[in-house]
């Protein structure tokens, strides 16, 4: 990628957050109509899962793809053949005449969804080539998330009420539009000096373990064991099949060597715990206070503000720090204020207060606005620039993961909790297991910060990297090793 101006890289940060606002907006507006689609769908709560994972599935299964195409054929190229997708996938999601095809049509704009953020990513760590810069600019995109947990409650309240839960989907359209002309125009072509080959074995072994693992535990509830059994044995031997499979490949979908790292395999798993503690965390906000306080979906969403405000606000900050001080300290704060949230609903039932609910919001708000930019940082930081799409992929894949698992296994622990009653009646009870589940995500952020980003786990992550860079010389030069 030729060198560009600071202003000129800053339109380019601009651009790419525009995606990654319409694909975060997409979920939090979702969210605050899920009670409005299973009226009018007649939805399960298997059903609003499904809304929710096939979209979040879809993601994670092909992200790592989408990152090793685009550094092989352009990163503007499938960046722009993914805002097209996105659009069109949004438009006919607004169009569903059922719940059957509505998720079909999700799965459709996770397809243009794919080729989005990693890519952006990928365009944003290769504009920004100084360390400082980078995790600045990382903050700023970790600031569009909070920008479109603010915005999407709010817009996606008022466009239900309004027009209903259709429109949700209309809003991505001219935001899809306008950031396709500003690629075309402004977005440089960039790609990987010696990209890597595809792995079609990798691939479906990765949609096998993603796929059947998130059957298995949203059906869990009202399936039996034979039906829930085999794809738990499927789950378990497309895993097996990848670590047997992937080490043996030269240029693998997924390089088991980058988790030589200890920043980044516990960045890995922070974006799991934390994406799963804030997917589960929406699910049971929104079906309370819409389906348990009666509240409508404008109402609704003006509760969420107490959380995305303080998203909005600590994830600048946290890039800041990243950048001055290292990801230790946005770490443990993140960790400690979601454990601490969770624990407020799970011990002392935040939710029958209107100040301990608006406690916890804020608490997982402050949480989750510190976490994003290290996780981020930390993943691309030290792997070679030749491979940072496969790098930001991995970390991407890692979040939409822990979004599905964490609506996957709340939704199931809540379901299993109301069976036949209503909502009214049981939530609260029935929702403490899926609170225990968060208070246990939001430790593992604060153990994991705290252990994988000390003096230790950065030799860890300079070795890996040399290791990564001698293998790339190797492989350019034809030595052996």
């Amino acid at each position: 990628m030729p060198e560009l101006s600071h202003r000129r890289r800053l339109l380019v940060l601009a651009i790419c957050c525009m995606s990654l606002l319409i694909v975060s907006l997409d979920n939090t507006v979702l969210n605050v109509a899920l009670p409005s689609l299973q009226r009018e769908l007649h939805a399960a709560t298997s059903g609003l899962q499904w809304t929710i994972d096939a979209y979040t599935l879809v993601l994670a299964s092909l992200l790592m793809l989408a990152g090793s195409t685009a550094d092989r054929i352009g990163r503007r190229r499938v960046f722009t053949a993914g805002l097209v997708v996105f659009g069109v996938g949004s438009l006919l999601c607004s169009l569903a005449p059922d719940l059957e095809l509505l998720v079909v049509f999700r799965m459709v704009q996770a397809v243009g969804g794919s080729m989005l953020n990693p890519v952006a990513m990928s365009i944003i760590t290769n504009t920004f080539t100084d360390m400082r810069e980078r995790a600045r600019a990382i903050g700023v995109w970790g600031a569009v998330v909070g920008i479109s947990m603010a915005a999407g409650p709010l817009v996606g309240g008022l466009l239900v009420e309004s027009v209903g839960w259709r429109s949700i989907f209309w809003v991505n359209l001219p935001v899809a539009l306008a950031a396709l002309l500003l690629t075309l125009r402004f977005v440089p072509e960039s790609r990987a000096p010696k990209p890597r080959r595809p792995d079609p074995v990798g691939q479906v072994l990765v949609i096998a373990l993603f796929g059947s693992l998130t059957y298995a535990i949203i059906e869990a509830p009202d399936a039996g064991p034979g039906t829930v059994l085999p794809f738990a044995a499927v789950a378990l031997a497309a895993l097996l099949a990848l670590l047997w499979y992937e080490p043996r490949r030269a240029e693998p979908l997924i390089d088991l060597r980058f988790f030589h790292s200890a920043p980044f395999s516990g960045a890995t798993v922070i974006a799991v715990s934390a994406f799963a503690a804030l997917g589960g965390f929406l699910f049971l906000s929104t079906l309370y206070l819409q389906n348990v306080r009666g509240l409508d979906a404008l109402h609704a969403g003006l509760w969420m503000l107490p959380m995305a405000v303080p998203t909005f606000l600590c994830a600048p900050l946290s890039g800041r720090l990243v950048g001055s001080r290292g990801p230790r300290l946005p770490l443990v704060v993140a960790g400690c204020a979601m454990t601490a949230s969770a624990v407020l609903f799970a011990v002392f039932e935040a939710e029958t207060s209107n100040v301990t609910l608006f406690v916890g919001y804020v608490l997982f708000g402050v949480g989750f606005g510190f976490v994003n930019a290290p996780i981020t940082n930390t993943a691309v930081s030290g792997m070679p620039r030749a491979q940072a799409g496969v790098a930001a992929a991995v970390a991407s894949t890692s979040r939409q993961l822990g979004q599905t698992l964490g609506v996957a296994v709340v939704g199931a622990l809540l379901a299993a909790g109301v069976g036949s009653s209503s909502y009214a009646d049981t939530f609260v009870t029935a929702a403490r297991p899926g609170w225990w589940v968060l208070v246990a995500c939001g430790a593992a952020v604060l153990a994991l910060g705290a252990v994988t980003s000390g003096r230790w786990a950065r030799h860890t992550a300079e070795r890996t990297a040399r290791r990564l860079e001698s293998a790339e010389i190797r492989q350019t030069t034809g030595v052996s090793a």
